[in-house]
């Protein structure tokens, strides 16, 4: 089967149903942070899946040291999975890259790590703080779910909601790629 072909029959297939069926491997992830949109593709290129993100609360800019909630831009490898996160499910991204840690002990602070592609909280206990920020904080689980993909409100992460992590965890192998794009 050609590569058009498979095209076509990928466009048929998520026209009908709105899911993904992976006819090639995701060999690439692309995150564009400006659109809030992270794209799962293969070897040729093509978009199999998109999905919407959020990011850390300090959205704007590369990530540059530990706490300035911003979430890393540039080339990254996916390369470990946590089935047990505190999120859900979450692939490891792998910054800090040698210049990260470069450019945060020039500005005297440490670089920060355990940047994560993940799901949403199992507790939101430790988020109460900005849940009242954005008048969430007495409401349910349930609403709060609904409310959370609002908001970009992740330490410096990259969140999708919990099916959508239940899904690209079953068609992204380790390592994989991530680019990271402003």
């Amino acid at each position: 089967m050609n590569t058009l072909h498979k095209l076509f029959l990928t466009s048929i297939i998520l026209a009908m149903t709105g899911q993904v069926y992976a006819i090639e491997p995701v060999k690439l992830l692309r995150v564009f942070k400006s659109e809030r949109r992270l794209e799962l593709l293969d070897d040729d290129n093509h978009i199999l899946k998109t999905y919407k993100i959020m990011l850390g609360l300090n959205p704007e800019g590369t990530k540059k040291f530990e706490g300035d909630n911003k979430t890393p831009e540039g080339t990254y490898s996916l390369d470990y999975k946590n089935p047990d996160s505190k999120f859900h499910k979450a692939f490891h991204i792998s910054y800090p890259k040698t210049q990260d840690i470069i450019n945060a002990k020039l500005a005297g602070k440490p670089p920060g790590g355990n940047i994560m592609l993940h799901g949403y909280p199992n507790n939101f206990n430790q988020m109460q703080g900005w849940l009242k920020t954005v008048n969430l904080d007495s409401s349910s689980n349930e609403v709060i779910r609904a409310g959370l993909g609002n908001y970009d409100w992740t330490n410096g992460c990259i969140s999708v909601t919990d099916a959508e992590i239940d899904e690209i965890y079953s068609l992204v192998s380790i390592p994989t790629k991530i680019i990271i794009y402003p």
